[in-house]
């Protein structure tokens, strides 16, 4: 690493039965460490007394209520290290390659400097309010790496002592259990251990600059992560921040354009040959473009790659709305896929062709859409979508939600669009709505927040049984990709 004067301060919390409570200040003995407050320590030596001594995680054992986290690493890094322009250069040139190999094309037009980078950081504050932080996050084969990059400051570089298979066993860990029917609470001690790891060590510096904005550049193998569902013990971390994943931050588009008095152009399709229905898609059009937001809706038979090209020509619109099957499970551009009409697909490599950079297009929304989590090649296809599509900010999901949930957060995400100053605010507020029960499933109506009242649904869902819409099953798949602006 071009790492200049990093300084790492460990403790190993290994505890078993019949341990007691780890002090973290005597394990670390260091005055040069920041102190923590009496929350944060009293959060961290819990994490360590629930630790087993094993040195493997029983990746097997995924539904037993008595798991816990195993050879749990604390990492107190010292007053902030400075990290190198050298390295945001390198870290750039690594994502970047990566990106580009993958697509089989150069993707990269413009070559950000650590200049550039704190200069659109700067300017978005400016001209939203906001405060966003860009975060590399990388693994080495026996270190976590994190580099936080504000528009405040020089980047600043955090090591974390876990090993990268730990890590990644963890992650799946995690990810199994949110995606699993059962809807149990079981993804919560993962979801804890991830946070100690990926956002513990640089949570007081993203506070202390008033971050509420946080731009994820993930290293292989945590691209499909659902990252707003990680957890402090007390809350989510979507709770805190607005989220968005990038490739890189030089293979987005850096430009702010408010979304006031835009236009949607939403095409769905509800009924496929060889695809399961989607019931809830003439719904979810209606909703967006006349009542939650404003536009023109095409369903089935008008969801062609013609018309799609046509309707965007005649009338620039700025958001872009797909309501059908898209799978981001195949390894290769060239398989992945968004279904239209019939047996017409279009090819994630075809996106470019469609004309969505001149006038750019801001906001490409797959509403079910299903990628291989876990499968760091499929990731790369999900992780590049706004780059490859020509957007400048895309939202996806990582796994096929449900009828329900996804018409849920939708409705929530439409509502707050307009109002929001950034996109990444709005779907926020979407899914703080989901987990505060603000948007319920009352079997034949859906309640939704303020201004609709009781949305009425589809006879084909009316049978379904109440869902406890809160379960990060439901929200913490969607998933906002490039500009979070």
């Amino acid at each position: 690493s071009q790492i200049a004067n990093t300084q790492n301060y460990t403790t190993q919390a290994v505890a078993s039965s019949n341990t007691e409570s780890v002090s973290l200040s005597q394990e670390l003995g260091n005055s040069d460490v920041l102190p923590m407050s009496e929350n944060e320590t009293n959060r961290l030596n819990t994490v360590a007394t629930e630790t087993q001594t094993s040195s493997e995680i029983n990746s097997d054992n995924l539904n037993s209520d008595s798991d816990n986290i195993n050879n749990i690493n604390i990492a107190a890094v010292s007053p902030l290290s400075i990290a190198s322009a050298d390295a945001i250069t390198s870290l750039e040139s690594n994502r970047n390659q990566e990106f580009s190999d993958y697509f089989g094309e150069d993707l990269t037009e413009n070559k950000l400097t650590t200049d550039n980078v704190r200069t659109v950081l700067k300017n978005i504050t400016q001209q939203t309010g906001t405060r966003s932080a860009v975060v590399y996050v990388t693994l080495a084969t026996n270190q976590l790496e994190l580099v936080v990059f504000t528009g405040e400051s020089q980047p600043q570089f955090y090591r974390v002592e876990v090993p990268r298979a730990e890590l990644l066993k963890v992650a799946t860990k995690f990810q199994n259990k949110i995606m699993s029917t059962m809807l149990s609470r079981r993804y919560v001690k993962p979801a804890q251990q991830l946070y100690d790891w990926l956002i513990r060590p640089i949570d007081a510096h993203l506070q202390d600059a008033n971050i509420d904005t946080i731009l994820f550049s993930l290293d292989s193998g945590l691209r499909g992560l659902p990252i707003a569902a990680i957890h402090d013990g007390e809350q989510y971390l979507i709770e805190k921040y607005s989220l968005s994943l990038i490739p890189s931050i030089s293979l987005i588009n850096t430009d702010y354009s408010s979304l006031e008095n835009t236009e949607v152009l939403a095409m769905g399709v509800s009924e496929f040959s060889q695809l399961n229905p989607l019931p809830a898609v003439p719904l979810e059009l209606e909703l967006i473009t006349q009542r939650r937001y404003r536009g023109e809706s095409f369903l089935n038979q008008g969801f062609t790659r013609d018309n799609l090209i046509n309707q965007r020509k005649n009338n620039p619109y700025s958001i872009i709305h797909l309501a059908t099957h898209s799978d981001f499970t195949r390894k290769t551009p060239d398989e992945s896929y968004i279904q239209l009409w019939q047996d017409e697909q279009l090819k994630l490599n075809q996106l470019r062709t469609l004309g969505w950079q001149n006038p750019p297009v801001e906001l490409l929304v797959l509403s079910s859409c299903r990628t291989a989590v876990g499968d760091e090649k499929a990731e790369l296809g999900f992780a590049g979508l706004a780059v490859q599509a020509g957007v400048k900010t895309a939202l996806a999901s990582l796994w096929y939600v449900s009828d329900m949930g996804t018409l849920a957060l939708m409705s929530e995400f439409y509502r707050h669009l307009e109002q929001s100053k950034i996109k990444g605010e709005a779907l926020r507020k979407a899914q703080l709505a989901m987990i505060q029960g603000s948007v319920e499933d009352l079997e034949t109506q859906l309640h939704a927040s303020q201004s609709l009242g009781q949305i009425t649904l589809p006879n084909q869902m009316s049978s379904l049984s109440s869902l406890d819409l809160s379960h990060p099953y439901y929200w913490s798949a969607f998933t906002m990709i490039g500009s979070p602006w």
